[in-house]
């Protein structure tokens, strides 16, 4: 057994988890952790193991993770489903609605006053979940209290916390499923009963099957949508020319790649895992079959081979090697719509605002391993 390199969860990476990755990167790209599992670093083998589908499997978990935990032929038939949710058609359909969501939730807020991103893409996240959805309002409670136990749990690394944590969202899925399966032909024309009567390989999806793609939709994205808010925003809180210059009116186009590239600098979506199918050297480490993988987002994102200075704003010449969404055939299937929901909340933001300003009085919160990004991100709106 190879002695370990580094701890995820020490004490290093705690204090200031980028400036950890970007250490050990340059030390050790390919880094072994206590766990027994191997961290890749470095953009280059990150992307060659993304890429490499048959040597590195997405079959991580005891549990059915549709479409993401799924390899070969049968990831892509329950690819093709998923995709259908996100087509280009149907996300400018959704866009008025969701515009309508972000213009409501920012009107909340005092103008001029002070505001947590973090906890403002929280509310966005669910409000705008719902409306795609069709999930009512009064979840509402339910999906933040879960979110923020989700993300303590994560934290702790309790397998049997996040079991229970788990649960409980599966239970809310069931619940809003079993209600249209049992109102049949009278159940609400959203995207849920859409899902609850769609098929794979001409099949109906089970239940286990629905379950996971809305946990995959919704578990997932409620937490990413307010990391994501909270990097973005504060980001062009400390920029004002940038700020300034969207704000001026750019294309949702130059938007967008703007959105990518200040996540690259400062990605909150930290890795994903793999899982070896045969023997591998990666790095001049020899690893073997069935062995645990991470890759990690954040730190090939920051990798100076790819990037020069990863912290220099130059979303054109980064575009090409920008990894915050995945690569390959498992890259994230909801980045249309994740990218459309930053877009018109931080649109709504500066609509509603002259300028936006880091908060001089509240100091921001790191998220700790293996969340990134801000746990609270205090701005003031003037």
């Amino acid at each position: 057994m190879t002695d370990p390199d580094w701890n995820p969860r020490g004490p290093r990476v705690r204090r200031d988890a980028r400036s950890a990755y970007d250490e050990l990167r340059a030390r050790c790209p390919v880094a072994h952790g206590a766990d027994g599992s191997w961290t890749f670093l470095s953009h280059a083998d990150v992307a060659r193991a993304a890429l490499d589908h048959e040597t590195f499997s997405n079959a991580v978990s005891r549990h059915l993770q549709v479409p993401n935990g799924l390899d070969g032929p049968t990831h892509t038939a329950y690819r093709a489903v998923v995709e259908r949710y996100f087509t280009p058609q149907r996300m400018a359909a959704l866009e008025p609605r969701l515009h309508e969501v972000a213009v409501a939730l920012v009107e909340e807020v005092d103008v001029p006053g002070r505001v947590d991103v973090v906890r403002l893409g929280s509310l966005f996240a669910v409000r705008a979940q719902s409306a795609w959805l069709g999930w009512p309002a009064a979840l509402e409670p339910v999906l933040l209290a879960w979110m923020a136990d989700h993300r303590a749990a994560a934290r702790s690394g309790d397998r049997a916390r996040t079991g229970e944590v788990a649960g409980r969202f599966t239970a809310i899925i069931r619940g809003l499923t079993d209600a249209r399966r049992a109102a049949g032909d009278d159940a609400p024309d959203d995207v849920t009963t859409e899902l609850v009567r769609d098929r794979v390989d001409g099949r109906p999806l089970t239940d286990d099957e629905i379950v996971s793609v809305l946990r995959n939709w919704t578990g997932g994205d409620l937490g990413s949508m307010a990391l994501a808010a909270g990097v973005v925003v504060t980001y062009l809180a400390d920029h004002p020319d940038l700020q300034g210059r969207v704000r001026e009116g750019v294309s949702d186009r130059e938007l967008d790649a703007v959105l990518d590239e200040v996540l690259r600098i400062d990605d909150p979506f930290v890795s994903n895992r793999r899982v070896t199918t045969r023997p591998v050297t990666v790095g001049g480490r020899e690893i073997g079959p069935g062995a645990r993988v991470v890759l990690h987002w954040t730190a090939a994102n920051r990798d100076p081979r790819a990037f020069g200075d990863p912290d220099a704003f130059a979303p054109e010449a980064n575009a090409p090697y920008n990894l915050v969404w995945g690569i390959g055939k498992h890259v994230c299937p909801g980045r249309p719509l994740a990218t459309l929901e930053l877009r018109v909340l931080v649109r709504a933001l500066l609509v509603a605002t002259r300028a936006i300003e880091p908060d001089p009085d509240r100091p921001r919160l790191r998220e700790l391993p293996p969340v990134g990004g801000f746990s609270a991100a205090p701005v003031v709106l003037r």
